[in-house]
């Protein structure tokens, strides 16, 4: 009777524990090694993209749309933070369309009021391209139809569009507008040999400034060289060699206005949730009871009552387990 039990019960959680609960407007990337760059330049591609190289990042989230005017006007009212630059222009500040004019401090600062980040550059290059290393988030071949860039096939369209705009150009992982629209903000420091030079493979961060008897360094290259941050994306004004996923550019982090096209999204950390993983552990101590491999099965159980020690139906087959054995 009790090995049946078991196995009803395993069956009722198996979905639970599967499911992840993904933040509001946001996308889950989940861990693994991604193509960073682009072999080939020259028309296809400029200098810094290269060379394509694998990287691994964790699992992260990443927000599903660029930050919205509205969103932006929720900041501004919670924070008494200045208004960006073009927010009273009536083409650019509709409450659907991405805030547009604000400085990298701007995004940062925006970014941690929500409790979120901006995204590295590599987190941001993944979740544009996917696992199959794609040169537009939809797929290989340029589509005006599914980006807002070039103002337009006809050069007419001279606005952003809203952040929920082109479902067809979205990304593998579901995230909206990475071509186009607005070029968005990453956390990392701009260095055209970073590509070639960086050694990280395992969740970069871009080239880092060091201090050294108050003079700012880094062991790869001149502090000079690390006075921009990388921008992403192209925009609705940026020529159609600009959107590609891999295509890198750059800005001061305090001018607010390039062109009108200066926006972002922003980034989470990506947390376990103890109450999750201490299911799990329960799960697994279930299917070894079905096994009837006790001692696997008392040391899952074990692990789940360390991680969530107030569930009493963990500590009841903890007792069933040591009774089996």
């Amino acid at each position: 009777m009790f090995f049946l039990v078991v196995f009803i019960t395993t069956g009722a959680f198996q979905k639970g524990i599967a499911a992840t609960i993904v933040p509001e407007k946001m996308a889950l990337i989940n861990a693994g090694g991604f193509t960073r760059g682009i072999n080939k330049t020259g028309k296809e591609a400029f200098a810094d993209e290269a060379p394509a190289k694998n990287i691994y990042l964790s699992s992260y989230y990443i927000d599903k749309f660029e930050v919205s005017n509205a969103e932006y006007t929720e900041f501004i009212k919670a924070t008494d933070h200045p208004a960006p630059a073009y927010w009273d222009h009536h083409q650019l500040n509709q409450p659907s369309q991405p805030v547009t004019g604000v400085n990298w401090y701007d995004a940062n600062t925006y970014c941690h009021w929500a409790n979120k980040r901006l995204p590295s550059e590599a987190e941001w290059e993944k979740a544009a391209r996917g696992p199959a290393g794609l040169v537009y988030p939809w797929g290989n071949n340029l589509d005006y139809s599914k980006a807002n860039f070039s103002k337009g096939k006809t050069g007419q369209n001279n606005i952003t569009v809203s952040v929920d705009s082109h479902p067809e150009g979205k990304s593998y992982y579901g995230v909206y507008n990475m071509a186009g629209n607005v070029f968005e903000w990453v956390q990392d420091w701009y260095d055209s040999d970073y590509y070639k030079t960086g050694k990280e493979i395992r969740n970069p961060k871009g080239p880092q400034n060091e201090i050294f008897f108050g003079f700012a360094k880094t062991s790869e290259n001149p502090a000079s060289s690390l006075t921009k941050k990388v921008i992403r994306g192209g925009s609705w004004f940026a020529p159609a060699q600009s959107i590609t996923t891999t295509h890198r550019f750059w800005n001061d982090p305090m001018n607010n206005s390039y062109g009108v096209g200066l926006g972002f999204r922003c980034a989470r950390d990506f947390k376990i949730n103890p109450k999750m993983q201490a299911r799990s552990f329960y799960m697994d101590a279930l299917t070894q009871v079905g096994n009837e491999k006790f001692k696997k099965a008392k040391r899952s159980i074990e692990q789940a009552i360390k991680v969530d020690p107030e569930i009493q139906e963990y500590k009841s087959l903890l007792k069933s387990i040591e009774n089996q054995m």
